[in-house]
């Protein structure tokens, strides 16, 4: 099946790649990337988007395919000259090419464009084949709620410090977006739902990437309006993350680590839920009632399998 206009929801390295076999598997559709912002932070005084630089580099041909994140042939003298100045945090490295896109974004930003606007140029640049939307152009970053070791007291640190410094090793007690309660969809995305033949959940962290993106007010019943089927890929592969960590957030949320945890947690469209189909692994079974459970190879091992996944997943919306 054809399709004309398809939306995505997506963060992280998973939904960049997924994003890239969507577009391989249906090149004359429309795509729109609607993308989790809540793992935005300034530090050293510039505005840093991981998820929409990472789609962004992914589908622009300038990522680096090994990390999954930031510039190909990448340099670090900022990195390091900070460093030797003893600058905090030093646990975040910036590296030399990534720092144009920020020092341009931050620019923008204070001269007053919003998010969605800053986005759209920089994606001139890049030429990613699909419009790229902020979940919204209002400021929301997640917290993350942790047990101090050995203390049993309990604090707040931005998720980037608790992702990055700490290799998600504290133990997360909750997970807080601060600013997602007055925040409004971005310019677009509310249209693009609205005018979607298929709408598609990357196999992004279903807690702090797709959870967050949800948590834009008005955000879920415009998703729940569109007429599109809503179709789901699995983050969890024979029990496991394939990247990231999502199994130290998705029991914070009381939701088992498996295929079919994750679409429970979504629940089926027909009982107030998300889901009208749900992709998962051959060798997972999962039983979500409502919901059209498929068993499809999901590794996006290569370009071919990539697309192979995406178009699985446009056959399940085109159901």
């Amino acid at each position: 099946m054809s399709f004309v206009q398809i939306v995505v929801l997506a963060g992280g390295t998973g939904g960049a790649r997924f994003l890239r076999g969507v577009r391989a598997a249906n090149p004359e559709a429309e795509i729109t990337a609607v993308v989790n912002t809540g793992d935005d932070v300034t530090l050293h005084g510039l505005r840093i988007c991981p998820d929409l630089d990472t789609v962004m580099y992914t589908l622009g041909g300038g990522i680096d395919e090994e990390r999954g994140w930031g510039r190909a042939a990448e340099s670090w003298t900022v990195k390091e000259e900070l460093a030797a100045y003893g600058a905090d945090p030093d646990w975040f490295g910036l590296g030399d090419r990534d720092v144009a896109t920020h020092l341009v974004r931050t620019r923008m930003l204070d001269a007053g464009y919003p998010l969605s606007a800053v986005t759209a140029a920089l994606a001139d640049r890049w030429q990613p084949g699909v419009t790229l939307l902020p979940m919204s152009d209002q400021r929301v970053e997640t917290h993350v709620v942790v047990a101090e070791p050995g203390t049993g007291n309990q604090r707040a640190i931005h998720f980037q410090e608790w992702w990055v410094r700490h290799r998600a090793a504290l133990d997360p007690r909750a997970f807080v977006q601060i600013g997602v309660d007055t925040a409004r969809p971005a310019p677009g995305v509310v249209e693009a739902f609205a005018a979607a033949d298929a709408v598609l959940l990357a196999p992004s962290n279903p807690v702090v990437s797709i959870g967050t993106i949800l948590g834009v007010p008005g955000l879920r019943a415009a998703l729940l309006a569109s007429p599109a089927r809503i179709v789901g890929v699995s983050p969890i592969v024979g029990g496991a993350v394939v990247r990231g960590m999502a199994d130290r957030c998705l029991p914070a949320l009381g939701i088992e680590v498996s295929a079919e945890g994750v679409g429970r947690h979504y629940g089926a469209r027909s009982a107030g839920g998300l889901l009208d189909a749900w992709l998962v692994a051959p060798d997972d079974p999962a039983t979500v009632p409502g919901v059209d459970v498929r068993q499809v190879p999901l590794l996006m091992s290569s370009p071919e399998a990539t697309a192979a996944l995406a178009g699985a997943a446009l056959e399940a919306a085109g159901a």
